[in-house]
């Protein structure tokens, strides 16, 4: 797929300046969370514009696997879940696909219940570390065997979890800690966890309130000890949240281009803790406005650059940034984003050589990454499988000087499968690869 600048006017920015309001799909990890709450609850709970994607559709043929009874309206423009009022029994294997929110978060699930479970997933998933959690679930009463190095396949014996207190390493991954927080209702006694070093905490801050939405009793007390009281979930409907780390590839694409992008349902109250992304496009020019409702961007089709930033808590956007930084007036680094080499992909290893393959001086380190300005050249992206990167770059070749190339365009069905549909939307001339269709309004394959 190849991507190139939309046209100009004299100043050398996009000719139209008309407002463009996305259509962002809903928030894969409120969808995945949510999901999961509701089939442990009493009842049955309608969720409200979920994402469908490959990852929720995983997340969702796994819950479906367990035992739990989901159905979708026409064009999902909802679920239905009808919850076991716990955790699962019986003995299955769970394909988690490249979905790290199933390998993470429905473990501690199962291991809550009683049975045998076998999870797996795809090579790329295999390569992501599950030590932490498989660890805390031995401590909890589980029987845990895992392949060398801690990593999937998991197989986990399961007669309950009593619950208890415990220390968590949170260095690598937030996801160990929401798995764990979420199955504590279904322990037997309360469980208390001290976390170390814990990353991405935005999105364990969303886990919670997502939980008490369900009617857990979850508390923080002040030395950061998290507290879940058992007792399990009731059924609580939900609408989902158009997904904020998606959105910040509009967002990027308003500021390098001077125009204007709102999303809807996206405001002061979001969940989501990536949407602090726009204050970071604030520090390079762009104006920024947050109300209940909406947030809107509008860019100057300039940047400013020199200054740093610690994206640690929200590092699912630092590639967003990251991309788009070549077109700044000074350099910028970005820290704090250690974990992210143990995505998809290491990504800050793959978003510097792709920067450097567009003639953009690029430094790293084991946690940081610095983007010199300069006029990327035309290149083939190297996508990894990783969604993010795949979407990241096509909003630099919105502004390349020479073509981009994506060598795997339909990478970002993980999360957005209309994605290139609606970039071209924005931009006409975007070049979106041929057969690349959706069926849904919105940008998303129906659920099948």
């Amino acid at each position: 797929m190849s991507i190139g600048p939309p046209a100009a006017g004299p100043s050398g920015t996009a000719v139209s300046p008309a407002p463009f309001t996305p259509r962002i799909p809903g928030s894969k990890s409120i969808t995945n969370r949510a999901a999961l709450l509701a089939a442990a609850a009493a009842g049955t709970t309608r969720l409200r514009y979920p994402l469908v994607s490959e990852d929720t559709l995983a997340f969702r043929k796994a819950l479906t696997d367990l035992g739990v009874r989901m159905s979708g309206a026409p064009w999902d423009e909802h679920w239905e879940i009808t919850g076991a009022g716990g955790a699962p029994s019986g003995r299955t294997r769970i394909w988690c696909a490249d979905a790290g929110t199933a390998a993470r978060f429905l473990p501690p699930f199962a291991a809550a219940g009683e049975g045998r479970f076998v999870f797996d997933g795809t090579a790329q998933l295999r390569a992501r570390p599950l030590r932490p959690l498989a660890d805390a679930l031995t401590r909890l009463g589980a029987t845990v065997r895992t392949a060398p190095g801690g990593a999937l396949p998991l197989e986990v014996d399961a007669a309950g979890l009593h619950g208890g207190e415990m220390d968590l390493d949170g260095s690598s991954s937030s996801q160990f800690l929401s798995g764990l927080l979420m199955a504590a209702p279904l322990m037997r006694t309360p469980l208390a966890v001290r976390t170390r070093g814990l990353v991405s905490r935005p999105y364990v801050d969303m886990t919670l309130a997502l939980m008490r939405h369900f009617g857990a009793e979850a508390a923080e007390d002040p030395a950061g000890t998290i507290r879940v009281r058992p007792g399990g979930y009731a059924a609580s409907d939900l609408t989902i949240e158009p997904d904020a780390s998606t959105a910040s590839y509009f967002f990027a694409a308003a500021a390098v281009t001077g125009r204007t992008v709102t999303v809807p349902g996206l405001g002061r109250d979001s969940l989501q803790g990536d949407l602090r992304f726009v204050e970071v496009l604030r520090r390079t020019g762009a104006r920024v406005e947050t109300t209940e409702a909406a947030t809107t961007v509008t860019g100057t089709g300039r940047l400013r650059g020199g200054f740093a930033v610690d994206m640690g808590d929200i590092s699912d956007t630092f590639m967003t940034l990251a991309a788009i930084a070549p077109l700044a007036d000074a350099p910028i680094t970005i820290h704090g984003i250690g974990h992210a080499r143990l995505k998809e992909s290491d990504r800050i290893a793959a978003v510097a050589r792709n920067l450097r393959s567009c003639g953009v001086d690029t430094e790293e380190g084991p946690d940081r990454l610095t983007v010199h300005p300069g006029r990327p050249a035309a290149a083939r992206i190297s996508c990894h499988r990783d969604h993010r990167i795949a979407m990241a770059f096509s909003v630099l070749g919105l502004r390349a000087g020479g073509t981009l190339t994506l060598d795997d365009p339909d990478c970002v069905g993980k999360t957005f499968p209309g994605f290139h549909e609606e970039l071209s939307r924005f931009c006409p001339e975007y070049d979106i690869p041929v057969g690349h269709g959706s069926t849904r309004p919105g940008g998303s394959p129906s659920m099948t």
